[in-house]
């Protein structure tokens, strides 16, 4: 089902108007010249990490008068018949999933690369955490796979008495994210820190639409 186009339009984050406001600049100094987002996106990001506050203060003002008016648009709002409210909220009382070997590796790292480099991002600490992770031996490993897998089996008797209930949890996929997997964000514990790297990310995927 497509979006509804009365719908009113996402906030912007403040560094959503700061990569607006590059990319207008850009356009200004090389008119007609394509654009290599990536590039373009990471020369942004590095820009808006040394910039201080008062820089930023612009930036934050608009996303405030942003937020304000999404607000009020959307008390006014009133999706059409049959569309979806958005996400599905998830039932408090669903058991959490459980953490892969390398998510209980970085929970009991994190503090230590924190206190070691401070004034890190949260890109930066991820990338620590990922590079020591690589550089385990299959030993060293072995304790976190172990504990990794004791939460899993814990996972799935709590999800089978939890079904049992009536619940639904766990219906869409297996516990937790693959040991393996490429991308992972062991941040989830600093909510204060994921929204900059929201905001990136938001902005990336409405860059791309705009460049289609």
């Amino acid at each position: 089902m497509g979006k509804d186009p009365n719908k009113p339009r996402g906030k912007t984050s403040s560094y959503a108007f700061f990569v607006q406001t590059c990319r207008e600049e850009h356009k200004k100094k090389h008119p007609g010249t394509a654009v290599n987002f990536a590039e373009f996106s990471k020369k942004c990001s590095e820009r808006w990490r040394t910039m201080s506050a008062k820089e930023k203060a612009k930036f934050e003002e608009m996303a405030k008068t942003d937020k304000a008016r999404y607000e009020r648009e959307m008390k006014s709002y009133v999706p059409p018949k049959g569309a979806k409210g958005g996400k599905r909220k998830k039932d408090p009382n669903a058991p959490k999933r459980p953490p892969s070997a390398f998510f209980v590796f970085c929970s009991e790292h994190r503090p230590k690369v924190k206190s070691e480099n401070p004034g890190i991002s949260i890109g930066d600490i991820a990338k620590k955490l990922g590079e020591m992770w690589a550089k385990q031996s299959a030993k060293e490993k072995a304790p976190y796979e172990q504990k990794a897998a004791k939460l899993k089996e814990k996972y799935e008797k709590d999800v089978a008495a939890y079904r049992a209930k009536g619940g639904d949890a766990g219906k869409k996929g297996g516990p937790g994210r693959p040991t393996g997997a490429k991308k992972a964000d062991p941040m989830d514990d600093d909510g204060e820190d994921d929204e900059e790297e929201d905001d990136e990310e938001e902005e990336e995927e409405d860059d791309d639409e705009d460049d289609d």
